[in-house]
């Protein structure tokens, strides 16, 4: 029985999305050349996502930085400019992991955030360049004045999510 993402987020189990047909994978927007994952493990206790590539590569990713590193319109906007910065995400936690076809997987994040695709090219880009993302995340926190730990962060407003009209775009 290959181990489904729910269960590996719930088990600290590890997911195999390796799909043995390379052809569906390019047909899902994939070139050739993108590392395709062979296994997604998810370490509720460290709060670190570990992905280990078809080419041999491995990253650990923390929660944390999953989540401000959201690929959805709700973190990055619909354009430059529009990134909307992350803030009092230190404790947040990866509730499940769900599949997104042969190509990527959808986070469901404790504080409820759940509209992220991260495509496997996503997740390797963020793997090759996480140190530089994250302490441009820290400097951004820093010249907010912003902090990391949810304790410190005044409650937010209100407000509709990317698709309901609360972001000003209507879909």
């Amino acid at each position: 029985m290959e181990d489904r993402p729910e269960r590996a987020a719930a088990t600290g189990e590890g997911y195999h999305p390796h799909s043995s047909n390379r052809s569906q994978d390019i047909m899902a927007g994939l070139d050739k050349d993108t590392p395709i994952p062979t296994e997604i493990k998810v370490q509720q206790k460290s709060k670190v996502m570990d992905i280990s590539f078809d080419n041999g590569r491995s990253f650990s990713f923390t929660f944390e930085f999953l989540r401000v590193c959201s690929p959805s319109a709700e973190v990055r906007g619909h354009g430059p400019g529009q990134e909307t910065l992350q803030v009092g995400k230190r404790d947040v936690d990866i509730v499940r992991v769900e599949p997104v076809g042969a190509y990527a997987v959808k986070p469901v994040f404790s504080d409820g955030h759940d509209s992220g695709i991260y495509s496997w090219d996503y997740l390797y880009l963020l793997g090759e360049n996480q140190q530089a993302l994250w302490e441009d995340y820290l400097h951004r926190l820093a010249a907010a004045g912003a902090s990391r730990d949810p304790a410190l962060v005044p409650p937010a407003a209100p407000k509709g999510g990317c698709g309901s009209g609360g972001c000003g775009h209507h879909h």
